[in-house]
Protein backbone atom coordinates (compact mmCIF):
# COMPACT_ATOMS: atom_id res chain seq x y z
CA UNK A 1 0.00 0.00 0.00
CA UNK A 2 1.38 3.39 -1.30
CA UNK A 3 1.89 6.01 1.34
CA UNK A 4 2.35 8.62 -0.70
CA UNK A 5 -1.27 10.10 -0.92
CA UNK A 6 -2.09 12.83 1.88
CA UNK A 7 -5.03 10.47 3.86
CA UNK A 8 -2.54 7.64 3.71
CA UNK A 9 0.47 9.60 4.79
CA UNK A 10 -2.15 10.97 7.76
CA UNK A 11 -3.25 7.55 8.57
CA UNK A 12 0.15 6.65 8.99
CA UNK A 13 1.08 9.41 11.17
CA UNK A 14 -1.77 8.21 13.77
CA UNK A 15 -0.89 4.89 13.31
CA UNK A 16 2.35 5.56 14.53
CA UNK A 17 1.16 7.63 17.70
CA UNK A 18 -0.70 5.21 18.69
CA UNK A 19 1.94 2.87 18.80
CA UNK A 20 4.15 5.34 20.50
CA UNK A 21 1.25 6.02 23.08
CA UNK A 22 0.77 1.81 23.28
CA UNK A 23 4.02 2.30 25.66
CA UNK A 24 2.62 4.84 27.78
CA UNK A 25 -0.27 2.91 29.27
CA UNK A 26 -0.90 -0.52 30.65
CA UNK A 27 -4.04 -3.03 30.94
CA UNK A 28 -5.70 -4.48 34.04
CA UNK A 29 -8.07 -6.49 34.76
CA UNK A 30 -10.62 -4.79 37.88
CA UNK A 31 -10.93 -7.78 39.73
CA UNK A 32 -10.78 -6.96 43.82
CA UNK A 33 -13.85 -4.41 45.66
CA UNK A 34 -11.26 -1.91 45.27
CA UNK A 35 -10.05 -2.31 41.57
CA UNK A 36 -14.16 -2.10 40.28
CA UNK A 37 -14.98 0.93 42.96
CA UNK A 38 -12.72 2.96 41.45
CA UNK A 39 -13.96 1.67 37.51
CA UNK A 40 -17.67 2.17 39.01
CA UNK A 41 -16.40 6.09 40.31
CA UNK A 42 -14.57 6.98 37.40
CA UNK A 43 -18.17 5.54 34.88
CA UNK A 44 -20.29 7.46 37.76
CA UNK A 45 -18.43 11.05 36.62
CA UNK A 46 -18.19 10.30 32.90
CA UNK A 47 -21.69 8.94 32.10
CA UNK A 48 -23.45 12.27 34.72
CA UNK A 49 -21.21 14.52 33.30
CA UNK A 50 -23.04 13.40 29.71
CA UNK A 51 -26.55 13.72 31.38
CA UNK A 52 -27.07 9.64 30.35
CA UNK A 53 -27.87 8.91 34.16
CA UNK A 54 -29.17 10.97 37.18
CA UNK A 55 -27.31 11.65 40.21
CA UNK A 56 -27.02 9.40 43.12
CA UNK A 57 -25.57 9.95 46.73
CA UNK A 58 -23.15 6.84 45.99
CA UNK A 59 -21.36 8.19 42.98
CA UNK A 60 -21.18 5.18 41.75
CA UNK A 61 -22.51 3.62 38.23
CA UNK A 62 -22.47 -0.09 38.27
CA UNK A 63 -25.38 -3.09 37.52
CA UNK A 64 -25.60 -6.57 37.57
CA UNK A 65 -24.17 -6.99 34.32
CA UNK A 66 -20.91 -6.09 35.72
CA UNK A 67 -21.28 -9.01 38.29
CA UNK A 68 -22.07 -12.11 35.60
CA UNK A 69 -19.37 -14.48 35.06
CA UNK A 70 -18.55 -14.25 31.42
CA UNK A 71 -17.74 -10.03 32.09
CA UNK A 72 -14.69 -8.88 32.47
CA UNK A 73 -13.82 -5.30 33.25
CA UNK A 74 -10.77 -3.63 32.33
CA UNK A 75 -8.67 -1.03 33.11
CA UNK A 76 -6.19 1.24 31.38
CA UNK A 77 -3.26 2.97 32.98
CA UNK A 78 -0.86 6.02 33.29
CA UNK A 79 1.17 5.54 35.96
CA UNK A 80 -1.03 5.01 38.68
CA UNK A 81 -3.64 6.83 37.16
CA UNK A 82 -6.82 5.24 35.55
CA UNK A 83 -7.56 6.99 32.39
CA UNK A 84 -9.87 4.51 31.14
CA UNK A 85 -11.82 1.58 30.81
CA UNK A 86 -14.06 -1.16 29.56
CA UNK A 87 -15.77 -3.99 30.24
CA UNK A 88 -17.01 -6.90 27.52
CA UNK A 89 -19.30 -10.09 28.00
CA UNK A 90 -18.58 -13.08 26.11
CA UNK A 91 -21.90 -14.47 24.99
CA UNK A 92 -22.13 -17.98 23.19
CA UNK A 93 -24.59 -21.22 23.81
CA UNK A 94 -22.80 -21.89 27.21
CA UNK A 95 -23.68 -18.72 28.06
CA UNK A 96 -26.31 -16.59 27.10
CA UNK A 97 -26.05 -13.62 28.95
CA UNK A 98 -25.24 -9.90 28.37
CA UNK A 99 -26.81 -6.34 27.94
CA UNK A 100 -26.76 -6.51 23.90
CA UNK A 101 -28.88 -9.99 24.20
CA UNK A 102 -31.44 -8.41 26.43
CA UNK A 103 -31.69 -5.35 24.53
CA UNK A 104 -31.50 -6.99 21.43
CA UNK A 105 -32.62 -10.64 21.67
CA UNK A 106 -34.59 -10.72 18.08
CA UNK A 107 -31.01 -10.12 16.33
CA UNK A 108 -28.72 -12.15 18.73
CA UNK A 109 -30.30 -15.17 19.74
CA UNK A 110 -30.74 -16.81 15.92
CA UNK A 111 -26.45 -15.82 15.61
CA UNK A 112 -25.82 -17.63 19.24
CA UNK A 113 -28.56 -20.76 17.78
CA UNK A 114 -26.17 -20.86 15.37
CA UNK A 115 -23.31 -21.83 17.43
CA UNK A 116 -21.49 -18.13 17.04
CA UNK A 117 -19.80 -16.59 20.18
CA UNK A 118 -19.79 -12.74 20.37
CA UNK A 119 -17.84 -10.26 22.09
CA UNK A 120 -20.18 -7.28 23.73
CA UNK A 121 -18.26 -4.53 25.11
CA UNK A 122 -19.92 -2.02 26.97
CA UNK A 123 -19.21 1.03 29.18
CA UNK A 124 -15.97 2.38 27.26
CA UNK A 125 -14.76 5.44 29.35
CA UNK A 126 -11.96 8.17 28.77
CA UNK A 127 -10.60 10.76 30.93
CA UNK A 128 -11.62 13.83 28.72
CA UNK A 129 -8.24 15.34 29.81
CA UNK A 130 -6.15 12.62 29.32
CA UNK A 131 -8.24 12.03 25.87
CA UNK A 132 -7.71 15.72 24.87
CA UNK A 133 -3.77 15.42 25.13
CA UNK A 134 -3.40 12.22 23.77
CA UNK A 135 -6.81 11.25 21.25
CA UNK A 136 -5.53 7.45 20.78
CA UNK A 137 -6.91 6.90 24.10
CA UNK A 138 -10.17 5.81 23.25
CA UNK A 139 -8.92 3.38 19.94
CA UNK A 140 -6.23 1.60 22.59
CA UNK A 141 -9.14 0.90 25.03
CA UNK A 142 -11.08 -0.56 22.17
CA UNK A 143 -8.02 -2.66 21.57
CA UNK A 144 -9.14 -4.48 24.39
CA UNK A 145 -12.23 -5.58 22.91
CA UNK A 146 -10.51 -6.38 19.64
CA UNK A 147 -8.11 -8.80 22.00
CA UNK A 148 -10.86 -10.46 23.47
CA UNK A 149 -12.65 -11.31 20.16
CA UNK A 150 -9.15 -13.21 19.02
CA UNK A 151 -9.08 -14.81 22.47
CA UNK A 152 -12.37 -16.28 23.19
CA UNK A 153 -12.66 -16.97 19.14
CA UNK A 154 -15.76 -14.83 18.83
CA UNK A 155 -17.03 -14.69 15.18
CA UNK A 156 -18.59 -10.77 15.65
CA UNK A 157 -17.69 -8.25 18.04
CA UNK A 158 -20.52 -5.67 18.99
CA UNK A 159 -21.10 -2.05 19.82
CA UNK A 160 -23.51 -1.08 21.41
CA UNK A 161 -23.84 2.97 21.18
CA UNK A 162 -25.42 6.31 21.25
CA UNK A 163 -26.30 7.53 17.36
CA UNK A 164 -23.43 10.01 17.75
CA UNK A 165 -20.35 7.31 18.39
CA UNK A 166 -21.58 5.34 15.54
CA UNK A 167 -18.89 6.98 12.75
CA UNK A 168 -15.86 6.41 14.88
CA UNK A 169 -16.89 2.48 14.68
CA UNK A 170 -18.11 2.72 11.08
CA UNK A 171 -14.66 4.47 10.05
CA UNK A 172 -12.25 2.66 12.12
CA UNK A 173 -13.35 -0.64 12.10
CA UNK A 174 -16.35 -0.86 9.76
CA UNK A 175 -18.88 -2.08 12.31
CA UNK A 176 -22.34 -1.97 10.43
CA UNK A 177 -25.69 -0.97 12.03
CA UNK A 178 -28.04 -3.57 12.50
CA UNK A 179 -31.01 -1.76 13.87
CA UNK A 180 -32.63 1.65 15.27
CA UNK A 181 -32.03 3.16 18.52
CA UNK A 182 -34.15 1.48 21.47
CA UNK A 183 -34.11 2.28 25.05
CA UNK A 184 -31.14 0.59 27.31
CA UNK A 185 -30.92 -0.39 30.30
CA UNK A 186 -29.85 1.79 33.26
CA UNK A 187 -28.70 4.78 30.82
CA UNK A 188 -31.39 7.80 29.38
CA UNK A 189 -30.29 7.70 25.78
CA UNK A 190 -31.28 5.03 23.53
CA UNK A 191 -28.89 3.18 21.99
CA UNK A 192 -28.17 1.55 18.40
CA UNK A 193 -26.65 -1.65 17.90
CA UNK A 194 -23.34 -2.07 15.28
CA UNK A 195 -21.96 -5.31 14.55
CA UNK A 196 -17.88 -5.96 13.59
CA UNK A 197 -17.18 -9.46 11.24
CA UNK A 198 -13.54 -10.23 13.45
CA UNK A 199 -12.43 -11.53 9.98
CA UNK A 200 -12.78 -7.94 8.34
CA UNK A 201 -11.67 -5.96 11.51
CA UNK A 202 -8.52 -8.17 11.97
CA UNK A 203 -7.30 -7.56 8.17
CA UNK A 204 -8.88 -3.79 7.59
CA UNK A 205 -7.71 -2.61 10.86
CA UNK A 206 -4.17 -4.49 11.15
CA UNK A 207 -3.66 -2.83 8.09
CA UNK A 208 -4.55 0.71 8.81
CA UNK A 209 -3.36 0.51 12.72
CA UNK A 210 -1.06 -2.82 13.57
CA UNK A 211 -0.57 -1.48 17.09
CA UNK A 212 -4.10 -3.57 16.95
CA UNK A 213 -2.93 -6.68 16.46
CA UNK A 214 -1.96 -8.77 19.61
CA UNK A 215 0.00 -11.82 20.35
CA UNK A 216 -1.57 -15.28 22.35
CA UNK A 217 0.52 -14.64 25.00
CA UNK A 218 -0.36 -11.03 25.52
CA UNK A 219 -3.98 -11.95 25.69
CA UNK A 220 -3.50 -15.00 27.56
CA UNK A 221 -1.60 -12.56 30.32
CA UNK A 222 -4.43 -10.04 30.55
CA UNK A 223 -7.40 -11.74 30.59
CA UNK A 224 -6.35 -14.95 32.53
CA UNK A 225 -3.36 -13.56 34.62
CA UNK A 226 -5.41 -10.19 34.76
CA UNK A 227 -2.38 -8.33 33.51
CA UNK A 228 -0.08 -5.85 34.81
CA UNK A 229 -0.52 -4.92 38.58
CA UNK A 230 -3.45 -2.51 39.61
CA UNK A 231 -1.48 0.40 40.44
CA UNK A 232 -1.57 1.17 44.16
CA UNK A 233 -3.51 4.50 44.98
CA UNK A 234 -4.54 4.72 41.41
CA UNK A 235 -7.44 7.21 41.03
CA UNK A 236 -6.74 9.33 44.14
CA UNK A 237 -7.33 12.13 41.77
CA UNK A 238 -10.33 11.28 39.03
CA UNK A 239 -10.32 13.67 36.40
CA UNK A 240 -13.13 12.04 33.75
CA UNK A 241 -15.36 13.96 32.11
CA UNK A 242 -16.30 11.95 28.66
CA UNK A 243 -17.22 8.80 27.23
CA UNK A 244 -16.92 6.90 23.79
Amino acid sequence: MSMGTGANASNRSFAEKLADFRSDISYSKAVTPLERDAVFRLRYDAYLGEGAIDPVPSRRFSDDYDFMPNCQILGVHMGTDLVSSIRFHVISREMRRGPALDVFPDLLHPMIDKGMTIVDPTRLVVDHKTSREHPQLPYLTMRIACMAAEYYGAEHCLATIRSEHQAFYKRIFGFRQMCEARPYPTLKSRIALMIGDMNDIRDRVAEKYPVFTSSHAEQWLLFQQGGAAWPDHANDHLRLTGTA
